[in-house]
């Protein structure tokens, strides 16, 4: 092996150890932020995209507390039942994506109300696309899981 090919063999070492760090530290960084954070950063987001005005943003911010608030929750359920190794059972199943679409369905019409028709044109834009980038991520990760089992 020449200098030449051991030096290229270093640096894509270097390379993918150093993505692979910055992805772990940037799949923890969520965790580390209080709702209050989360909410702040969320509702600021959608003032950039959405041009929100002063009041629209008051109005918003707890809708979006409350959707994060939510999300927390049914993460620590979730974590603490594969700690347990338990599976829901159908019932469990069906009351949980029940709840979650009426909660969706509670979030929509609240900021449709808030929202001028422009800026909820936008909202729903935002929205199907941050649903098709989160469905596209565990499709990936399945596929990665999948491979890692079988190898």
């Amino acid at each position: 092996m020449d200098m030449k090919n051991l030096v290229n063999i270093l640096v894509l070492v270097f390379a993918f150890t150093f993505t692979a760090q910055a992805q772990k530290k940037r799949g923890n960084m969520g965790s580390k932020l209080t709702i209050e954070q989360q909410t702040t950063l969320a509702v600021k987001k959608m003032t950039l995209v959405l041009d929100l005005s002063d009041k629209q943003q008051e109005q918003i911010k707890p809708i979006v507390m409350s959707k994060i608030t939510n999300k927390n929750e049914f993460t620590e359920k979730r974590k603490t039942a594969r700690i347990n190794k338990q599976k829901p059972t159908s019932d469990e199943i069906f009351a949980i994506k029940n709840n979650q679409l009426d909660h969706q369905i509670i979030m929509k019409n609240s900021i449709k109300n808030i929202l001028n028709e422009e800026q909820f044109e936008k909202f729903e834009k935002m929205h199907k696309s941050r649903t098709r980038m989160a469905k596209n991520k565990m499709k990936e990760k399945k596929r990665r899981n999948k491979f890692q089992q079988n190898k």
